[in-house]
């Protein structure tokens, strides 16, 4: 992962497949997601992410509003906590509630603009695979930044070494979930998918 200024660019491999990747570029700019005409839209978006003429034409843009509730596959597998941001009002900050059109009433306000490039070159496979894949980062998006939103009143206002130290204990706490899991006789033992069985689930979600 690197990181320069407000611009973090993420990219993840399977080891099974060595061939697939995805990759996330990421800009922040303090801006609601709209620009004075098209001129000036397609100006932003070549220099935020340095999209060439065919990488334009092959690009989708969706806005996701993190107000709104998605009932996709992958938002009922990832199960975050449902809050309703239509009714949430922050006491620290008294910003919100989100109501219909708050991307252009509400301020301050800031715009995250993510390309996600989704590469799965397997023969029979690789086309349902990047359709079905590309929706994950979407899901998460929405889930994390709307408990970013609910949760506020707990981080506002922090100093930077007090995120640094969360993030130390998050970290901590995520890798002894993860070798909690992988212990022989754990729950989640024996419950691996086959091929088979992960290739019927793309073809459920896509």
């Amino acid at each position: 992962m690197r990181t320069r200024g407000p611009r973090i660019q993420r990219a993840e491999q399977c080891p099974l497949f060595s061939k697939c990747s995805l990759t996330i570029d990421t800009v922040i700019r303090p801006d609601n997601g709209s620009s004075e005409n098209e001129t000036t839209l397609r100006l932003h978006y070549n220099q935020a992410h340095n999209l060439n003429s065919q990488q334009l034409a092959a690009r989708e843009v969706e806005i996701v509003d993190i107000a709104s509730v998605s009932r996709d596959y992958w938002s009922k597998v990832i199960t975050a906590p449902k809050v309703d941001l239509t009714t949430f009002k922050s006491q620290r900050t008294d910003r919100g509630p989100l109501l219909n059109g708050w991307m252009d009433s509400c301020r301050p306000v800031m715009t995250i603009y993510k390309l996600v490039v989704m590469d799965a070159p397997i023969w029979g496979l690789g086309e349902r695979l990047e359709d079905c894949l590309i929706a994950v980062p979407r899901a998460l998006f929405l889930a994390c930044h709307r408990l970013c939103f609910a949760w506020i009143d707990e981080w506002y206002g922090m100093t930077m070494e007090q995120i640094r130290e969360m993030e130390r204990h998050t970290d901590l706490l995520l890798k002894k979930t993860l070798k909690k899991a992988a212990k022989p006789g754990s729950k989640h033992e024996g419950k691996r998918k086959s091929l088979k069985d992960e290739i019927a689930v793309v073809g459920s979600c896509t």
